[in-house]
């Protein structure tokens, strides 16, 4: 057990499932300075994912791996380096108790165990194929103008093999696809660049619309278009 991942083992497929923001989890001993209900809202936790990611784990037989704290304790999903990592504001929110943050000690207590976990479990499995796992608010209250239709996002950075595939079969799915939207993956793609394409691993990153993911049904319907297609992409580039 470890306070900054947990780790579902649904069985030895070369399969690993990444979802850095799975977790809303603030540890006692840390105070954010913000009001507890905001822990359920998209600036804490990529709403849907942990749940997504354990009906892909059962229904490939692979194992996934879930961030265990909350995105506003540490970002895992930035560079080490990145100004955002202990993030003092999100979406319009003044995060006030991580200004006198101590970096160097979250870093040790969250981050690196969960990458050293990631590294790990990736290293352990023969040929693997990774999937990113992330989810993505319809509106933001700072930016409230701004549309986002899309129903799932498919990110990456230089290694677009796996997007190429993905992106024709989830339309196929009759899913609305942003190809580096909401967000590029050439500006946010922190882990998968570690852990993927610093190593020359596939991985398909995907980020699902929130509102299409919060109840069990959106779940479930996801998970089945995703396992799918991610056996199809790890397939054709095995």
């Amino acid at each position: 057990m470890s306070e900054a991942f947990t780790r579902i083992d649904g069985g030895p497929a070369p399969i690993v499932i990444v979802a850095d923001h799975a977790s809303a989890h603030v540890p006692a001993d840390i105070d954010l300075g913000i009001d507890p209900a905001l822990l359920s809202t998209h600036i804490a936790i990529d709403i849907g994912v942990a749940e997504v990611a354990r009906l892909l784990a059962s229904q490939l037989g692979c194992v996934a791996i879930l961030g265990g704290i909350s995105r506003l304790v540490i970002d895992l999903n930035r560079e080490d380096d990145a100004p955002g990592l202990i993030p003092v504001q999100s979406d319009g929110i003044a995060i006030s108790g991580n200004r006198t943050a101590k970096v160097a000690d979250r870093m040790a207590r969250f981050y690196h165990p969960y990458h050293r976990e990631v590294g790990r479990l990736i290293a352990g499995t023969v040929s693997p194929f990774i999937l990113s796992l992330h989810s993505f608010t319809p509106q933001l209250a700072s930016d409230p103008e701004q549309a986002r239709p899309w129903d799932i996002g498919v990110l990456y950075n230089e290694d677009d093999r796996a997007a190429r595939l993905a992106i024709p079969l989830l339309e196929e799915a009759g899913l609305n696809v942003g190809d580096q939207l909401p967000y590029s993956g050439q500006l946010l793609n922190a882990t998968m660049n570690r852990h993927a394409e610093d190593n020359g691993i596939s991985y398909l990153g995907v980020e699902m619309r929130q509102d299409l993911v919060n109840s069990l049904e959106g779940q479930r319907r996801f998970a089945d278009i995703l396992g799918r297609i991610t056996l199809q992409c790890r397939n054709s580039l095995a």
